[in-house]
């Protein structure tokens, strides 16, 4: 299948599922317009990561699997020779009945994406030992404060120098703080523009997405240098 035929098969998937919903969402009101991530800013993720382009994405958190669809169009659109689309989400079969993973399946992505159904706090540990390499990174897993920063935490030691960490959820004091370490601490900086025109919270005036570009090269600092954040 042409790379044309195999983009239009994702866009039909992700349009599908912007205007008809999943076809099985937990018994919670609205639950899919709550979790789910906006086409809008899934249009803009995808975009992101074809302006980089990205040949090898983590992604922590699945779900109902809009913005898993984002990534696997936007890795059909760069046309790597070797795509790579690291999905982990331990509770993908149990909590949401496998519905991201089969709407990546009718896609056709389960050809370049791999769902990894361990908590990312042990999953990504094991990525660095193996050696991986990522381009970009899509963190919407755990919102808690210590989850989100061991995610990063890992993340910092997979994804490449000068590579970026897109945080979901962004508006999340927990989230936020976690991010701004690394901003703090670590020298990473925001991608500006990234998300112009995306979703934001209507309470804070915070965009729900914000893209971090790690270092190049990469640094540790010193021992005895901290910056409270």
């Amino acid at each position: 299948m042409r790379r044309e035929q195999r983009r239009q098969r994702v866009q039909d998937v992700r349009r599908r599922l912007a205007r008809d919903g999943p076809p099985w969402t937990r018994d919670r009101a609205g639950d899919f317009d709550t979790v789910t991530l906006p086409e809008r800013d899934c249009d803009a993720l995808r975009d992101l990561l074809i302006a980089e382009g990205a040949e090898t994405v983590v992604e922590i958190g699945l779900a109902y699997g809009s913005s898993a669809l984002a990534v696997g169009e936007a890795l059909v659109a760069v046309d790597a020779p070797r795509p790579l689309h690291l999905i982990i989400d331990p509770l993908q079969a149990t909590e949401w009945s496998n519905v991201g993973w089969e709407l990546l399946r009718s896609a056709g992505l389960d050809t370049t994406a791999r769902l990894v159904a361990q908590p990312s706090s042990l999953a990504l540990p094991q990525l660095v030992g193996q050696g991986l390499v990522a381009d970009a990174a899509f963190v919407d897993g755990s919102h808690r404060f210590h989850e989100v920063f061991v995610d990063l935490y890992f993340l910092r030691k997979i994804v490449r120098p000068g590579g970026i960490i897109v945080l979901d959820d962004d508006n999340w004091p927990s989230v936020r703080t976690a991010g701004h370490y690394f901003e703090v601490n670590m020298g990473w900086r925001v991608v500006p523009g990234a998300f112009d025109g995306g979703t934001v919270d209507p309470g804070t005036g915070q965009a729900r997405l914000r893209a971090l570009r790690l270092p190049s090269p990469s640094f540790e600092p010193d021992f005895g240098r901290f910056q409270p954040f």
